[in-house]
């Protein structure tokens, strides 16, 4: 036997040991949810449908020559939105956390994406401008969106086909935003607000995930102790 086959061997004898001894990973168990589309419930979702109206009303206002960046602009506006969904309905907390950190790399994508369209002059910027300044407001928003949800300036009976139209219909006050009123700091404000809502939202994530890690532990002892005895 040569001297690098002793060295392979060895290698592969270090590599069982950790293996074997190595922690046993928490198994995930199925995630369970009472309302199917509850993903309607978070801010930071109801945030990225904006976004991605907004990204729309921008992307539209775009000379063609400017198609490639168009179209890598929607797709992760849109990419923020879905893996929140997508996420939600993993069956364990790990997936769903995954999937949320899919959608902070896309709205990191969008972020950048924003500022280069403003240094490059296809965005203006406008200090002092805000989602209230064009009549826009997130927690109405929010209200809207969700399952059954409406507001009493919004009267009217909401059916379940309703919450399926469009968003100008959902919340009328975006029938008056158009793509010159949208600002590089407007953009920013919405984009700030969702990472910060997605970010409580990974925090959460991960205590449940501690939360299972030790219960597994506890229900690893429990099984120990009771084969011992």
């Amino acid at each position: 036997m040569t001297k690098d086959q002793e060295e392979v061997i060895k290698a592969a004898i270090a590599q069982t040991m950790r293996e074997l001894s190595a922690p046993p990973q928490p198994v995930q168990r199925s995630r369970v949810w009472k309302d199917p589309e509850g993903y309607r419930h978070l801010v930071s979702w109801s945030n990225s449908v904006l976004l991605r109206f907004l990204i729309r009303s921008l992307t539209s206002s775009l000379p063609k020559s400017e198609y490639r960046r168009k179209a890598q602009l929607d797709d992760a506006a849109r990419s923020v939105v879905r893996n929140q969904e997508e996420g939600f309905k993993r069956s364990t907390t790990k997936e769903y956390s995954d999937f949320i950190g899919f959608s902070q790399g896309s709205l990191e994508e969008v972020k950048g994406d924003i500022r280069e369209l403003a240094e490059d002059g296809f965005l203006k910027s406008k200090p002092g401008s805000s989602l209230a300044s064009i009549g826009l407001n997130l927690k109405d928003l929010n209200t809207v969106l969700k399952p059954k949800g409406k507001l009493e300036e919004f009267k009217g009976e909401l059916k379940e086909s309703f919450l399926y139209q469009p968003l100008t219909i959902l919340y009328p006050p975006l029938n008056k935003v158009r793509a010159e009123d949208l600002s590089y700091e407007i953009f920013l404000e919405l984009i700030n607000k969702t990472d910060y809502n997605l970010r409580v939202l990974v925090k959460s994530l991960e205590k449940k995930l501690n939360d299972e890690k030790k219960g597994y532990q506890i229900e690893q002892a429990r099984i120990k102790d009771k084969f011992k005895k």
